[in-house]
């Protein structure tokens, strides 16, 4: 196993997430040549190339370049809901635990976490239980949100069938349906199914550029060309609106053209990294379905320490929980990366994190 000394004379390998990529040299390219205009005085035409390949792929109407996800999350929720009411989603949602209690504070709206039956991922059964039958003492729901592929849970994917029973749940229900899908294209890449059939379970969809794309920044919301005509003044209001940002789009365009059709690559790194260190020490994997893996820790192991060792050995990894670790392969880690971080992390749970 590396020593610290050495460890510390070669560049980490960053397994934290998979937004810590770099643009490649192509796709810096791709950013310096990109023809460019005022988005928000009368479009920008490389934003104008992106935002309509991609409602095309997802199947939608009409889609709007963000500069985040976490932004146009938290616009698609807007235009979907009404204040006052609540939002029912998966208890590990990212909209719940990583959006700095945007859905109350931007959108007056209360979560309704919705507890998995199997522990994994929320279903149409349990979807169905958490909706509140109509009462004047208690509140009444106004959206449901799907996270599809759900981070918290270690990148699993909700199966096209189950997509569609959630959605034909919250029709019953009159309810509308926002999907955080920040990782659809990995979902689409590990299941074989078109991106816009598990687009259409939702109104509307946000995805990401800047993770398994490998996009410095971005992120859109797709849906249909009134929501989006809507969509347009709440990306404004929050601070949305950009100037020249066909650079940017064009990072995302790059991304889709050039490393979603290698994003396999990422699943199949993190299978390996998962049978590496599923066991190490009582450790456990999550079976990973897609580019993240968890491991749940022993008891007496700590999440924290076990990251620290493994930093000063060359490894970033994130603490999740203070029993649960996660990391998360990407464009910028090979296989080489991938067998060292293996061992490294398994020397640790073997030998000891100090």
């Amino acid at each position: 196993m590396p020593t610290s000394t050495a460890a510390a004379a070669a560049a980490p390998i960053d397994l934290r997430s998979d937004t810590v990529t770099k643009p490649t040299p192509a796709m810096r390219r791709a950013m310096a040549e990109a023809e460019v205009g005022d988005d928000v005085l009368d479009g920008d035409p490389t934003v104008r190339r992106l935002e309509e390949t991609v409602a095309r792929l997802l199947g939608k109407e009409r889609a709007l370049y963000f500069p985040t996800g976490t932004m146009a999350n938290q616009a698609g929720v807007w235009l979907l809901s009404r204040r006052g009411t609540e939002v029912l989603l998966d208890a590990n949602a990212h909209l719940i635990h990583w959006e700095v209690a945007g859905l109350a504070a931007l959108s007056g709206l209360q979560a309704r976490p919705v507890t998995p039956a199997d522990g994994a991922v929320m279903d149409a059964d349990s979807l169905e239980r958490a909706i509140r039958p109509a009462s004047p003492h208690a509140p009444s729901a106004s959206l449901v949100c799907l996270e599809n592929t759900h981070n918290g849970a270690g990148g699993k994917v909700t199966p096209l069938a189950e997509l569609r029973a959630l959605r034909d749940v919250a029709t019953r229900h009159r309810l509308p349906v926002h999907l955080d899908g920040a990782r659809l294209w990995n979902a689409a890449v590990a299941t074989g199914t078109p991106i816009a059939d598990l687009a259409a379970c939702a109104d509307t969809v946000m995805v990401s550029f800047s993770k398994g794309l490998g996009a410095p920044v971005g992120a859109l919301l797709a849906g249909s060309a009134e929501a989006m005509a809507d969509g347009w003044q709440v990306r404004k209001r929050l601070g949305g609106g950009m100037r020249q940002s066909g650079i940017l789009a064009a990072a995302a365009l790059h991304g889709l053209e050039h490393h979603w059709p290698r994003m396999h690559e990422d699943h199949a790194r993190a299978r390996t990294l998962a049978r590496t260190i599923d066991g190490a020490g009582g450790a456990r994997v999550v079976a990973p379905d897609t580019n993240i893996v968890m491991l749940d820790l022993p008891a007496g192991v700590s999440a924290s320490d076990l990251a620290r060792g493994a930093a000063e050995r060359g490894v970033r990894i994130s603490p999740w929980t203070p029993t649960r670790i996660r990391a998360v392969t990407h464009l910028d880690v090979n296989d080489a990366d991938i067998a060292t971080a293996g061992a490294v992390i398994r020397s640790l749970l073997e030998n000891g994190a100090d």
